[in-house]
């Protein structure tokens, strides 16, 4: 390969990063838009409703190839991949800063490597552990910081902060079957038709148990609000999966990784930007989560 050719490849690799940082570092402050009108489990169903309708035409055309082993770990990808995360991170921003939430979600690659290890027979090396130790140590005191005195006692955890965690691990056992369940097919096709095959869920459950429509109709701002959720949906969920995919493909997978140490800054800046507060024990914390993915996810 030619020296131009290298460049232009490195060039778009740090494009899709950058771009992919900032699309999924502002999820957040989109779930907690959101919020502002609608319940949690409203913003997670609305937010699959958004993804999904916008791949099928990817995902339809696809459909009809799928064996019934596909299907069934396709519906559990779906599930445990977009849909109960939605529900999760939504629950959790109830009580739990939009610039917090993003630093836990630093943990995915983390809960990827130990769920692997538990039951897809991975291994655990000595600097994945080192890495989840310290990491391990961030999460405590972000969860123990006390406003005005500094960090507090375990009686002081925030639980909703177990949500995101929650997540992550649902993030984790979902990159795990993906890569020891689909070797035959393509990550794009995967996202789509998992998106398909639990669309049906969120809308039934968007439409006949909870006030969506009544509050599109009769909430004001509930309109804007769905707004931001159907950006999180498209451009958050939908979009920037089809992004990685891509950006995996002019770069190497452990730069592509490395968007995972931009998101929480990305959702930091927006926290801060909205009037978030972060006390000095929550930069220690989060100093601590980030430099230990870094640690064990390095080579």
């Amino acid at each position: 390969m030619s020296r131009d050719l290298q460049s232009e490849s490195a060039l778009k690799a740090w494009a899709f990063l950058i771009v992919l940082a900032l699309i999924w570092g502002s999820s957040f402050i989109l779930i907690k838009r959101g919020l502002e009108v609608f319940s949690p489990g409203e913003v997670g169903a609305f937010r699959i409703v958004a993804a999904g309708i916008f791949l099928l035409p990817l995902s339809l055309p696809r459909l009809k190839h799928l064996n019934k082993r596909q299907v069934k770990n396709l519906v559990i990808v779906g599930l445990v991949g977009s849909f109960i995360p939605a529900f999760l991170f939504a629950k959790a921003q109830t009580q739990l800063s939009s610039s917090l939430t993003g630093v836990f979600n630093a943990m995915t690659p983390l809960f990827v490597v130990v769920i692997g290890a538990l039951f897809f027979n991975s291994k655990i090396t000595r600097r994945n552990s080192l890495g989840l130790f310290i990491a391990f140590i961030g999460v405590i005191l972000l969860l123990v910081v006390k406003e005005g005195s500094g960090f507090g006692t375990f009686a002081d955890i925030n639980v909703y902060a177990f949500f995101v965690l929650l997540a992550c691990a649902c993030y984790g056992l979902n990159l795990n079957i993906i890569k020891f369940r689909f070797v035959e097919l393509k990550p794009v096709a995967i996202t789509a038709i998992s998106l398909t095959l639990v669309l049906p869920v969120a809308l039934i459950y968007l439409f006949a148990y909870t006030q969506f429509s009544f509050k599109l109709l009769h909430v004001e701002g509930a309109y804007m609000a769905a707004g931001y959720l159907t950006i999180l949906g498209v451009v958050g969920t939908a979009l920037a999966l089809i992004l990685f995919n891509v950006m995996v493909k002019v770069a190497t997978p452990v730069f592509a990784s490395s968007v995972t140490y931009l998101i929480p800054i990305v959702a930091i800046l927006w926290g801060v930007w909205d009037g978030e507060v972060l006390l000095l024990g929550h930069y220690i914390g989060i100093a601590a989560v980030i430099f230990g993915v870094w640690v064990g996810n390095r080579r």
